[in-house]
């Protein structure tokens, strides 16, 4: 199954980054961007893709463990940028060496489970809202997101998040995401 660990912003979170992006998807040539569900919306801590099934008891542990260890922090959605031509996000900001750690934790976590891990790299706190196959700027729509900030909110749990995607190669069809595993964090949640 191709799992990832992430961090869900709340609903109110997410209808506040709604009403910026309805905004953003009015915008010229916007229309030629692939947007990203809502119900997708998430941060991803640590991708795993495919993962054997006879690794997820140890796998859960090891992420209930790395839960325990991090203290809940505060976040909150905020501006917009792009990775390169072909994809859009919107940031995070509040708690992001908290949320960085959360990351890391979650990454070796996965490795130490026998999941293989494709190489270290920085975590940078972003959430996808649109991607394009072609050679596109981005940065009209990203400077469009500038000035967004939504409400902060207490990030209190590490989710284990299975990615089904879309059979059929349907036209604009999203994956779904289905919660397999969800830890408090700190260790108050487990005394």
């Amino acid at each position: 199954m191709r799992l990832f660990a992430a961090v869900m912003p709340p609903e109110e979170a997410l209808r506040e980054l709604g009403h910026a992006v309805d905004r953003v998807h009015r915008m010229p040539d916007a229309d030629g961007l692939r947007w990203t569900g809502r119900p997708g919306w998430h941060f991803t801590l640590a991708f795993m893709g495919e993962v054997d099934e006879k690794l997820l008891p140890d796998l859960h542990e090891r992420l209930g463990r790395a839960a325990h260890r991090s203290e809940e922090f505060p976040l909150r959605l905020h501006g917009g940028g792009h990775f390169g031509r072909r994809t859009l996000w919107v940031g995070a900001a509040g708690g992001l060496d908290a949320m960085r750690l959360l990351a890391e934790r979650a990454e070796a976590a996965a490795r130490r489970a026998g999941v293989p891990m494709d190489e270290h790299r920085s975590y940078h706190a972003h959430l996808t809202i649109a991607r394009t196959r072609t050679d596109t700027d981005l940065r009209p729509y990203a400077d469009a997101l500038h000035s967004f900030e939504g409400a902060p909110w207490t990030v209190s749990r590490l989710l284990l998040v299975r990615s089904n995607l879309p059979g059929g190669g349907a036209a604009g069809a999203q994956p779904r995401y289905e919660e397999v595993g969800s830890w408090p964090l700190g260790r108050a949640a487990t005394d």
